[in-house]
């Protein structure tokens, strides 16, 4: 029988795994494709149709739209009073802060935050920069960019990858960065050559059939470069020293390829395998001018009149016919009553307001956590990272706590750009913020002088940094919802209690993304619509 020699796709599975230990997530997945195993190229699945609101829902059945008050200015915040706006909806936005937005935070010139530390900041950023503290990307199927449209927002491209900028661990020994073409190349070089090596010597014979090895050897020698005798030996995917160009200069290429010893030994294939990521895979976009382009959209669409910002909120009481909720603002206590609430407040902050509500409510709320992360904006004179390095956007991975380095995606060949100094997480977004503003810049040009050379310091025209954690009114970067936002725990918050809905990206599957807030609130949304009319 032809599938006699077909052996068990649990055998299958193992030698791919083996693949993913040895080259990372990118190795395995290509693997699969040569093997024919690899999901076929298709459109992402969406979420389920979402069905806008409008008017003519209470006109056709004979009832009146409610009085809704939202807690919480932020994108999920906001996205519940305009869709239930669409409506007819009264709805009221209380924002603790002087902005909406929420996490969505543009710092521009003249700019202005005082942290949790005391540390006051005024940006000093010039005419047309920018940078984008919280969220900075979306990806092509999140419904961020379906917002975007609809708000008449417009996009430019994120470049999230870019194969000239650089990789440097130092704790690896590294003395100078690597181009990531380079680091790329060699990495899957020599992957490719061990496994080819292995499968003409016979290694796999129990794990695939001689087809499949036929198959696995020719997709090798593609992808990993491969010479006639199943070597890596470097070649142009490395890069060059001089560039090909007229006559009389066929072009120099990267010589001193490192042995796969070094290459493993450098850790530089760990930063590979997040392109194969759903969310960060490219394309991916940013609005034209700043990412909070969305929420003053937003905000214009739901009318400014309808939103109180400076309001902190100090109680929310379900009154079983309706909603009160209690808040400072210009120094007063004033209240606000209403049908119906959206609570879109992080849940840790949340947690410190006083309700009735119940216990499992509370529960829920302290159950999900808080996680810090931390970026600064370094502006400089000129944009000696196109001109003396020929890189245009992306990022720069390095194991020094600075993580990333992001170049600007935007306002390439002008005069001045922002380049994103850290985008660090956990302990070291901690210790970034302990020190003073002065003190993280020196930190963070310091790891990226080791990198870029002393342009790094000498081009510098100021800097801003912003610390989530540390941030009044959201103490948090993004949260952690151990068991997932579908856990028993939770089911508080999943459904109403009482006349109280909650929305947010930490009851989503995307938290941290702008994606969940929008989904998170229609999911609200559609519940409060739907129960309005049966009622």
């Amino acid at each position: 029988m032809a599938d006699a020699q077909y052996r068990s796709g649990d055998s299958r599975r193992a030698f791919l795994r083996k693949v993913g230990v040895s080259g990372g997530a990118g190795a395995m997945f290509a693997t699969m494709g040569a093997l024919g195993l690899a999901p076929s190229a298709q459109a992402a699945q969406r979420e389920e149709p979402f069905r806008g609101l409008r008017a003519g829902d209470f006109s056709v059945s004979g009832r009146g739209a409610a009085k809704v008050v939202v807690v919480g200015g932020g994108i999920a915040g906001l996205t519940t009073a305009y869709e239930l706006g669409k409506a007819g909806y009264d709805c009221t936005v209380l924002e603790a802060r002087g902005r909406t937005g929420g996490r969505n935070f543009t710092v521009r010139g003249g700019d202005s935050t005082t942290d949790l530390y005391g540390n006051k900041q005024t940006a000093r950023f010039s005419d047309g920069q920018y940078m984008n503290c919280g969220p900075a990307r979306i990806a092509q199927w999140m419904v961020t960019l379906d917002y975007c449209r609809e708000l008449g927002v417009p996009i430019e491209v994120f470049t999230n990858v870019n194969a000239d900028a650089y990789l440097y661990n130092e704790s690896a020994g590294m003395t100078k960065p690597v181009r990531y073409r380079t680091a790329k190349a060699d990495v899957y070089g020599y992957v490719s050559e061990l496994l080819a090596k292995a499968t003409d010597k016979g290694a796999l014979d129990k794990e695939l059939t001689s087809d499949d090895q036929e198959k696995l050897v020719d997709f090798l020698k593609d992808w990993g470069a491969l010479g006639d005798k199943l070597t890596y030996e470097g070649g142009e995917r490395r890069g060059y020293t001089t560039v090909p160009a007229a006559a009389g200069t066929p072009g120099a290429l990267l010589g001193d390829v490192p042995s796969a010893s070094e290459v493993f030994a450098s850790g530089v294939g760990r930063y590979f395998s997040f392109e194969f990521g759903f969310d960060q895979a490219m394309l991916m976009f940013q609005p034209v001018g700043g990412m909070d382009q969305i929420p003053k959209a937003l905000t214009k669409a739901v009318g400014a009149h309808r939103i109180r910002t400076g309001a902190v909120v100090k109680k929310i009481s379900d009154t079983g016919r309706g909603v009160s909720v209690t808040y400072a603002q210009d120094g007063r206590t004033r209240v606000v009553e209403a049908d119906y609430c959206v609570a879109a407040l992080p849940p840790n902050i949340l947690a410190k307001v006083p309700h009735n509500l119940g216990s499992g409510v509370q529960s829920a709320l302290e159950a999900i956590t808080p996680s810090s992360a931390a970026k600064i904006g370094l502006e400089y004179r000129s944009r000696w990272w196109e001109l003396d390095h020929g890189i245009y956007g992306g990022i720069t991975e390095t194991d020094q706590d600075v993580t990333h380095i992001w170049h600007p995606s935007h306002g390439f060949h002008g005069e001045r750009g922002v380049v994103v100094g850290y985008y660090n997480y956990g302990d070291d977004a901690d210790s970034y913020a302990k020190l003073t503003p002065k003190a993280r810049e020196a930190r963070a040009v310091a790891a990226g002088v080791k990198i870029y050379g002393e342009k790094y310091r000498s081009e510098l025209a100021t800097s801003f940094s912003h610390h989530w954690r540390q941030t009044p009114h959201l103490e948090a970067a993004w949260h952690d919802t151990p068991g997932g936002p579908d856990d028993p725990r939770y089911k508080p918050l999943n459904e109403p209690t009482g006349r109280v809905y909650f929305a947010g990206d930490w009851l989503s599957y995307t938290d941290a993304w702008q994606h969940g807030a929008f989904t998170s609130a229609r999911k609200a949304v559609t519940a409060l619509h739907t129960r309005v009319l049966s009622s």
